[in-house]
């Protein structure tokens, strides 16, 4: 049945006219709550309160000054850093509790297709230069900037996202909880004349992929890129295939050859591979807008890969963490130090290929610290893990290590990688729930077991980003019971 999505339906017009009006209806109702008060916004949801009382909402507001500011960070150059967190790291902007602010991320995969990712933006042309004498931005990932390792490039390719900031929140201090709203999200347009109205998306099927020792057809291995197709102007919710081709070896600006996808950035020569139109026909990607990487900056190491996520956050890549969603994160370092990347336009449970839609997107949000002082007692009291609620659930996330650069010791980032599984996520994620029932539901450990056998659901968030996750979610109205 068409949803207004559909040009072809006779009855588009109406169809597409009742569409944007329901939507109109949400997005005004959603930015009231949004933007009101921080002791209104803690409202009543499907089944029972927010995490965050009234009590704790008000306590929150006293380290807010009178007036809120809003601020916008966009993405160019000089306010992103490539591949890494760092506790270093110089804040692209200061902000106050309370604050909004419009933060722009990029796809570390533009270049996979820069005639439609790249071409005509200043901010993105900016990041993304390289030529034999310069590079927008020099280092890409936490390794060595002489490339002494593996020889691909300063910083090695050991993480791969742009990420936009940091934003320094002051006031913040370890012990205390940033608490992030995602008011919205919005695909960046293409800035080509010749795709107006569109933006763009690569999803990579690359060698860390689950899949990639597993194939049945030649050639094997390979390496395979889908470049799909949103629509920026918020009409279609769905994306679609565009082509796709086989990755080969592509010779970057300074000289360096990349037999794999090996390396963030590297510009695709389009004049040596295939591309393969018409792929993946009647299919329709339900668009799921979110970002991949949002966190703060760990205290343990100096530079930071930005694949593992970890206690602070990072890439937890769990398409849920999109518009509505309310993330909160513990404070390792002063001002918090807040990135966001890895914006998606869709992604499975599981991200199986090792990529999802990567597409650049813009995302607003309203930043609250809430002050260890206050949090005695409360449902964020010793928080030392990324949690995630929406209007009717809680999210808890597992990894296989919980916080990989303290439990493995001075070589962390490089034993991440050999040492996950399903089975030590799955173990972490049913201990942090464990905890969160029996602390801020004040069950008993029998009582708390029983509910996750019977109530909560575990899925794989991601099998590719070398910390593992699974994540437990609880729906609020199983508590609604006291209600009636």
């Amino acid at each position: 049945m068409c949803a207004g999505d559909d040009k072809n339906c006779p009855d588009f017009e109406l169809h597409h006219r009742q569409f944007k009006e329901t939507l109109d209806r949400e997005r005004r109702s959603f930015l009231r709550s949004s933007f009101a008060a921080a002791g209104g916004a803690a409202a009543m949801t499907a089944g029972g309160i927010s995490l965050v009382t009234p009590k704790m909402a008000a306590a929150a507001e006293k380290h807010q000054p009178a007036q809120r500011a809003y601020h916008h960070l966009p993405a160019n150059a000089d306010t992103v850093h490539w591949g890494y967190f760092s506790k270093s790291l110089k804040p692209r902007v200061e902000i106050n509790s309370g604050d909004f602010i419009t933060i722009e991320a990029l796809t570390h995969h533009a270049n996979d297709d820069a005639e439609r990712m790249v071409k005509g933006d200043p901010g993105v042309e900016s990041v993304y230069l390289w030529t034999k004498e310069k590079k927008g931005v020099n280092r890409r990932g936490a390794g060595p900037m002489d490339a002494s390792l593996f020889g691909r490039g300063p910083g090695e390719g050991l993480g791969v996202h742009i990420c936009t900031g940091p934003v320094f929140v002051r006031g913040a201090e370890e012990g205390d909880v940033l608490e992030l709203r995602i008011i919205d999200v919005a695909p960046r347009p293409c800035a080509n004349p010749k795709y107006s109205g569109k933006a763009f998306g690569s999803n990579a099927a690359a060698s860390w992929g689950f899949h990639y020792k597993d194939l049945l057809t030649e050639p094997k291995p390979r390496e395979v890129v889908t470049i799909y197709e949103v629509d920026a102007t918020g009409e279609r919710n769905w994306a679609r295939a565009v082509y796709n081709f086989t990755w080969t070896p592509q010779t970057d600006p300074s000289g360096v050859v990349h037999k794999t996808i090996d390396y963030p950035g590297v510009p695709v020569d389009h004049s040596t591979v295939k591309e393969n139109h018409g792929i993946l026909k009647n299919v329709r990607i339900p668009v799921r807008p979110h970002f991949g990487v949002i966190g703060l900056a760990p205290k343990e190491a100096e530079f930071v890969d930005s694949i593992p996520p970890s206690y602070t956050g990072g890439n937890i890549d769990d398409w849920r963490i999109g518009k509505g969603a309310t993330m909160y994160y513990p404070v390792a370092v002063e001002g918090g130090l807040l990135s966001v990347g890895d914006p998606h336009a869709a992604q499975g449970d599981g991200e199986l290929s090792g990529t999802a839609i990567e597409c650049s997107m813009t995302g607003t949000f309203e930043v609250i610290l809430h002050k260890k002082a206050d949090l005695a007692g409360t449902s964020l009291e010793g928080l030392d893990h990324p949690m995630l609620e929406t209007q009717d659930e809680w999210l808890v996330h597992g990894f296989s290590y919980a916080n990989y650069l303290s439990e493995l010791g001075a070589g962390a980032q490089t034993e991440i990688y050999k040492k996950s599984s399903v089975d030590l996520a799955l173990r972490d994620a049913f201990r942090k729930m464990r905890k969160f029932l029996m602390t801020t539901k004040k069950l008993s450990e029998d009582e708390a077991i029983s509910l996750m056998s019977v109530g909560v659901d575990f899925g794989v968030t991601q099998v590719v980003d070398g910390n593992w996750g699974v994540h437990a979610t609880i729906r609020k109205n199983i508590f609604a019971g006291g209600e009636s």
